[in-house]
């Protein structure tokens, strides 16, 4: 059973659930389930600097060593984003 778990900083929950259903994700009681994984989405505190707010979103993940390999290779380049 493999795991991973990570907070993710300024992809709105909405966005998240979207790229997790891209890779195969059907809700179900809650949570995201596709083969060989389970995804849980919850709400983080925001990341504050100074006057700024950045929304975030914990990410579980969790499944068979396949599984949960999977969805990663699939969610973490949507994840990636270049400076500005």
């Amino acid at each position: 059973m493999a795991e991973i778990e990570r907070v993710i900083t300024g992809i709105p929950a909405w966005l998240m659930q979207q790229y997790v259903e891209s890779a195969g994700g059907v809700e179900r009681d809650g949570r995201l389930v596709g083969e060989g994984w389970t995804v849980i989405l919850s709400a983080a505190p925001d990341h504050v600097v100074g006057s700024l707010r950045v929304g975030q979103v914990r990410l579980q993940v969790s499944g068979t060593d396949e599984g949960v390999a999977a969805v990663w290779e699939s969610l973490e380049p949507k994840l990636l984003r270049a400076g500005g």
